[in-house]
């Protein structure tokens, strides 16, 4: 789909025509000097021409880039930041790239925020991926949201290590593990035993442990794993009850599934759906 044009109408239809006017006359302005500095500049000073507080008019536009809008909760500022930086890409993409991707370097707290929320967009989106990376050392909340929550950049562009090590981070900073995007699609063997060990260190300190965190390991119920769905059936918690009928459920391993047998009333629940890993927390 054609984003430029598509947040183009957006802010079209959301700003007055003098604030919409300097959007534009600033990005011509980038792209005709090929100026780092002054894209940077922009960058930032759109924050005094644009409230965010003001909700964009998002209507007739693409219903994927719509609903991606909207999981985000985008606003207007945030639109039209992302709206310069498709602009300037696409005027010449060689020159600009690296000039984008030092962003992460000039920029606030907001505007890196905005940035990592919505790399998804930019042209040639993969070309990005070390910054996603470096801002998973971050021990500030909503920079790491930006990244791992509710946005699919890491699931299509992260390798396993980095993918298992935004996940550990997540549970580690007590995140939304419901919000990452993919965690099915993107579950591994290494990240299934790292969630098992990690697991029976939290036991052994008598701590509680967020049941989502166990939904990547599904595929991999054999062995330690198989024991920890055991422990977790015992559980007086009824929210890890849940959490090992839906891995058990889910696994296609004849242990797994003869291991629920035992616990009828969970396996019914799970098979009407009236439990899943969308509402476990519910």
């Amino acid at each position: 789909m054609d984003t430029r044009k598509q947040l183009s109408k957006i802010l079209g239809d959301s700003l007055s025509e003098d604030t919409l006017t300097w959007v534009e006359n600033k990005s011509d302005l980038i792209i005709k000097s090929k100026s780092a500095k002054e894209l940077y500049l922009s960058y930032s000073l759109i924050a005094g021409k644009i409230d965010p507080a003001k909700k964009p008019r998002i209507q007739g536009i693409n219903q994927e880039l719509k609903e991606y809008l909207i999981a985000q909760n985008a606003d207007l500022l945030q639109i039209a930041r992302i709206y310069l930086l498709i602009r300037v890409l696409e005027s010449d993409i060689a020159y600009f790239s690296t000039k984008v991707a030092n962003l992460i370097q000039v920029s606030d707290t907001g505007e890196l925020e905005t940035f990592l929320k919505f790399l998804i967009l930019l042209p040639n989106a993969g070309d990005y991926k070390q910054v996603g990376v470096e801002a998973l050392r971050t021990n500030i909340g909503i920079i790491f949201d930006a990244i791992a929550l509710n946005n699919p950049y890491p699931s299509k562009y992260f390798n396993d290590q980095q993918w298992n090590q935004m996940y550990l981070k997540a549970a580690f900073m007590q995140r939304n593990l419901g919000e990452i995007v993919d965690v099915e699609k993107r579950a591994n063997g290494d990240l299934a035993r790292i969630i098992s060990d990690y697991a029976h260190e939290r036991w052994a300190a008598s701590r509680d442990i967020d049941p989502m965190f166990w939904r990547p390991v599904t595929r991999f119920l054999e062995g330690n794993l198989l024991q920890d769905m055991d422990h977790l059936f015992k559980s007086k918690d009824r929210m890890e009850n849940l959490a090992a009928a839906l891995c058990c459920y889910y696994s296609q391993q004849p242990e797994a599934i003869k291991l629920l047998d035992k616990y009828p009333h969970l396996k019914e629940e799970v098979a009407n759906k009236a439990v899943t890993w969308e509402n476990l927390k519910k």
